[in-house]
């Protein structure tokens, strides 16, 4: 696991390009301040995190930065890169790699590596150890993130998504 450097947030600057180098933020603003996740509180890419903050009487526009900062840094300790979990399984490590996309997906592209999320036993990975690493993947690493940080949710503290997905997966290792 890696952690990034904070990106320097202003509030003159537009929701696009605060999403471009803190993705968590469209997660963090949702869950914290119910902005942007329906049409009713949504936002537009264009506007500046200083007009989002006004219409939705958010006052503190610096708090609202640091919300978003945190979400981010805690979305790249969330994650693990494919090189890391290949070394884990090399070395034999305990660890479980999960394949989140739904089954069509996974049918279509199969990802031989992982294992398939079982959609209909949940208490298969609830009734874990919370001590179990799991590392979820999807296509692109969105999907797995916001697997991860469900069951870290539910106390599993070694919950990671795969950093880029399966596309960082084949391009690590020449292949699922």
């Amino acid at each position: 696991m890696t952690t990034t450097q904070a990106p320097a947030i202003r509030p003159d600057m537009t929701m696009g390009e605060i999403l471009t180098i803190a993705p968590a933020a469209h997660r963090a603003l949702f869950q914290r301040y119910h902005v942007g996740g329906c049409n009713a509180c949504g936002y537009q890419p264009t506007d500046t995190l200083a007009r989002v903050c006004k219409d939705h009487n958010l006052l503190d526009v610096a708090e609202v930065i640091r919300t978003i900062l945190t979400a981010q840094e805690m979305e790249s300790e969330r994650q693990v890169d494919a090189t890391t979990v290949r070394a884990w399984l090399a070395a034999g490590e305990p660890v479980r790699l999960i394949d989140v996309r739904m089954p069509e997906e996974a049918a279509a592209a199969p990802f031989p590596a992982a294992e398939p999320l079982d959609y209909e036993d949940s208490g298969k990975y609830m009734g874990l150890p919370k001590e179990t690493r799991l590392v979820f993947a999807c296509s692109n690493g969105e999907r797995s993130l916001d697997v991860a940080a469900y069951f870290a949710g539910h106390g599993f503290a070694s919950a990671l998504a795969l950093r880029g997905g399966i596309a960082a997966w084949t391009g690590a290792g020449g292949g699922a």
